[in-house]
């Protein structure tokens, strides 16, 4: 399923074990509601690892890129409820993008999601994202079991900005500058496959990306849309 908006936040973590029932309890209960509700933002979701560097992925969608660097999203980042200060000092290595969507397309939201943080030089930015279009995405949407495919691309600007969530956290952000995602809807050990294989090293180096590159197998645990938040 293509991403519901033009821009997105997307977040990799780990968690303190001893912060674990609570992380969980607050972000499905309180956290996911929240940013959800912020106008402009249309869809949260958060993936645990089956084998990546950072345990949990999520994934925010709104609608457009200045939605994510507006007053509404600024005024909560900024101003954290106590279960937040409480539960985000259990965050351990953070990367974290405020991101443009380049590109997204496919049939549906999958079980499975791969992510994959990468770089790329700037001047050839644009023949980078030319080549991905021509072969490696239409060959992904061809191949049975995939969802859908995603490409963005972070702003630098808004991801380096302070804020009080990022403060409590007491670890800085790392800023991936370019994320590639991939969703499945198939078994675990195909999708997996087929990941390693077409979101290699070698297969992005060939078309002018730059490591390094993290590369993340995860399976979905949760969604949460404005219109079930509303609805509730």
């Amino acid at each position: 399923m293509s991403l519901a908006g033009e821009g997105a936040v997307a977040i990799w973590h780990d968690i303190a074990p001893e912060g674990r029932a609570e992380f969980y309890a607050w972000h499905g209960e309180e956290h996911m509601p929240e940013r959800v509700g912020i106008p402009g933002f249309l869809r949260g979701r958060r993936y645990v690892a089956i084998d990546a560097d950072l345990e949990f992925f999520n994934l925010y969608e709104a609608q457009t890129v200045e939605v994510l660097k507006g007053q509404d999203y600024s005024a909560r980042v900024n101003a954290p409820t106590p279960w937040t200060f409480s539960a985000v000092k259990h965050f351990r290595s953070v990367a974290r993008a405020i991101c443009r969507v380049s590109h997204t397309s496919g049939p549906a939201q999958g079980g499975l999601i791969a992510t994959l943080r990468y770089d790329v030089p700037d001047n050839i930015a644009s023949a980078h994202k030319a080549a991905l279009l021509r072969g490696l995405v239409p060959d992904l949407l061809a191949t049975r079991g995939v969802a859908g495919v995603h490409l963005l691309t972070a702003d630098a600007q808004a991801s380096g900005a302070a804020t009080a969530e990022q403060a409590a956290r007491g670890v800085a952000n790392a800023v991936p500058r370019w994320v590639l995602l991939l969703e499945g809807w198939g078994d675990e050990a195909e999708f997996i496959a087929l990941a390693r294989d077409q979101l290699s090293a070698g297969e992005l180096q060939a078309l002018g990306g730059e490591g390094p590159f993290s590369l993340g197998l995860y399976r979905h645990q949760i969604t949460r849309t404005k219109t079930a938040w509303s609805a509730g």
